[in-house]
Parts: C-alpha cells; structure tokens; sequence
C-alpha cells in the first residue's frame, strides 16, 4: 500500500514521524513520508499511524 500526506491538511504535530521515524519525517514543519519509504503502507505501525493522525493527512492507497 502507497503512503501519502497531504500537506494541505497536515498541521506538522509530528506525531507520525515519532511513532514511525523509518517512514515519516517532517520536512518545513509539516509531515513527510521519508524517500523511498512510499510503498511501506503494510507495516502494522505505519497503519496505527494513518489512525493517529490528529489532522487526518496520512492516506494510504493500493
């Protein structure tokens, strides 16, 4: 599964890149999926991550 945040609704907390530092990483204040980490969508933590977002930015898509 692809990974992506929306910068649009992201409001950088930074919450993902804590809970999931190999995949996410904030890039200006806001959230990023980390280079070449996009497709690391099956990972249990990256999931818990998409359902933690306070800003609801993190999709994953097939």
């Amino acid at each position: 599964m692809r990974i992506s945040v929306d910068p649009e609704r992201c409001y950088g907390s930074g919450d993902c890149a804590y809970r999931v530092p190999a995949v996410f990483t904030v890039v200006d204040g806001f959230g990023a999926v980390q280079p070449g980490r996009e497709d690391a969508g099956d990972d249990p933590a990256v999931r818990e991550a998409v359902e933690g977002c306070p800003s609801q930015a993190i999709t994953l898509a097939e």
